[in-house]
């Protein structure tokens, strides 16, 4: 086989291959014994029929057959004749396939542009100080109270921050939309995530009162459609917040004192924040990098990206019950804005993974057996799936683990580089970044602060021994 390539762009290249007869020959051999399989033929059995024979009465049938197959085999020995790394599924055109002649083809397809990787070698980023306010304790406080709180049952109008119990139902053109009603809910009066105009509805009507607005479905055949909605308040509570004292403390928490409890909070807090923060200086690096290198991108590979994530999103919406156009007026953009803010977030997602990959490549990272494992057991648990269903997934689709072992290297490539760079915060310190797990990914704060305690012990032992 003969093949040659052409480099139409940085990240795009042409493969030109010949093949000569005798290599086609056992694929169309092959091609004509599954043929005399699956036909009959007077005077011959079924399989037994010679190839002279299928020729006549079947003429290119067995040629065609054999094609597509030979066309990958020859494809995939042509990219590794000539060290392509294909980024997508090439377009190929076959240009010669006679009778008896060779058989040449042609195969645009777009390829890892070549670039060279910067020093990474004592980058500089800075990040926000980690910082934990009263207000933000004060909010879990709130929040741990508004869960040990009672309900009340009062006789006035409902008012913003009241619980309600109500019944809902929706007509559209006078006709009730099957499916849209509920009988006997509880909802906390401007807490909102349910139907737009629900609280202003149900604000100022008591128990046996009700009212009709006008609204937009979330959910069922009519979703994203205006309709009229009544709602019927059945009964009006108010709650009560347990007092702030050490008895609290004690009923909401294994602490005996309110103040063992803040001091608690405060502290998770603060884990929560250097978690946030570790996340941020591993960007940050990463994104430093990436400004100092200009890698130019497959459209291709762009396109496909972006199409994708159209989908994923569109998805989650109909999960969700929005409509795009709701989408966009919760998030205050115009679908020009949301279409420039997805293409650029593509390209840096695809730039940061052709830099890692090249890094990877430089340092020749490999993927043990149990780094997969480590991986998918916390894959699987960041999506609150349970991990052996994750391997018999990975059971089924084996085809996952070449996935799995590319987030790897990039991670262990990411780690190297952060593990080379200066990162500091707001206030001129210097982030230890020891929640950064050796694949690049993020670890819980308390165990690193753990195994730090624990090889500080570790250390003063054996320092007096």
């Amino acid at each position: 086989m003969k093949s040659a390539v052409e480099t139409l762009s940085p990240t795009r290249a042409k493969l030109t291959v010949e093949v000569p007869a005798e290599e086609l020959k056992p694929s169309i051999d092959k091609a004509y014994k599954q043929i005399a399989k699956s036909i009959n033929v007077p005077g011959f059995r079924k399989g037994k029929v010679p190839a002279a024979v299928i020729e006549r009465q079947y003429p290119g049938a067995a040629r065609d057959q054999a094609l597509n197959e030979i066309l990958n085999e020859k494809y995939v020995e042509a990219i590794q004749a000539n060290d392509i790394t294909p980024l997508a599924q090439p377009e190929v055109e076959v240009t010669k396939f006679d009778a008896d002649g060779p058989l040449e083809f042609t195969a645009e397809v777009d390829v890892k542009p070549v670039f060279e990787v910067p020093s990474y070698a004592g980058i500089e980023a800075t990040v926000d100080a980690v910082t934990v306010t009263d207000e933000d304790i004060d909010e879990q406080v709130q929040a741990l109270r508004e869960r040990f709180g009672t309900l009340k049952d009062v006789e006035r109008p409902a008012a913003d921050g009241d619980f309600v119990v109500i019944d809902l139902s929706a007509t559209k053109d006078g006709e009730p939309v099957e499916g849209a009603e509920a009988v006997g809910l509880s909802y906390q009066i401007g807490r909102g995530g349910m139907l737009d105009g629900l609280d202003e509805a149900a604000t100022g009507l008591s128990a046996g009162e009700d009212k009709t607005f006008t609204s937009t479905l979330v959910g069922g055949d009519l979703v994203g459609q205006e309709v009229d909605v009544n709602v019927k308040v059945n009964q009006v509570q108010e709650q009560e917040l347990p007092e702030l004292d050490d008895e609290f403390a004690q009923l909401a928490s294994e602490f005996d004192t309110l103040e063992e409890l803040t001091t608690d909070i405060a502290a998770r807090l603060g884990r929560g924040k250097r978690l946030e923060q570790a996340a941020a200086a591993r960007d940050a690096v990463l994104e430093a990098l990436l400004e100092q290198v200009e890698i130019p991108l497959p459209e291709g590979l762009v396109a496909e990206e972006l199409t994708t994530r159209r989908g994923q999103l569109e998805q989650q919406l109909q999960w969700a019950g929005l409509t795009m156009e709701k989408y966009l007026e919760e998030e205050g953009q115009t679908i020009e804005e949301f279409e420039s803010d997805l293409e650029r977030r593509v390209r840096d997602a695809i730039a940061a993974q052709l830099l890692l990959d090249e890094v990877a490549k430089s340092e020749q990272f490999e993927v043990t057996q149990q780094d997969l494992t480590q991986h998918i057991i916390r894959s699987a648990q960041n999506q609150g799936q349970d991990p052996q269903q994750a391997f018999a997934h990975i059971q089924e689709h084996p085809h996952h683990l070449q996935e799995y072992a590319a987030e790897i290297v990039r991670g262990k490539a990411l780690a190297q580089i952060v593990e080379a760079a200066t990162v500091k915060d707001s206030d001129g310190n210097v982030v230890e970044l020891k929640n950064l797990l050796p694949d690049g990914s993020i670890g819980d704060p308390a165990s690193a602060e753990a195994e730090t305690a624990e090889a500080a012990e570790t250390e003063e032992s054996s320092t007096e021994e």
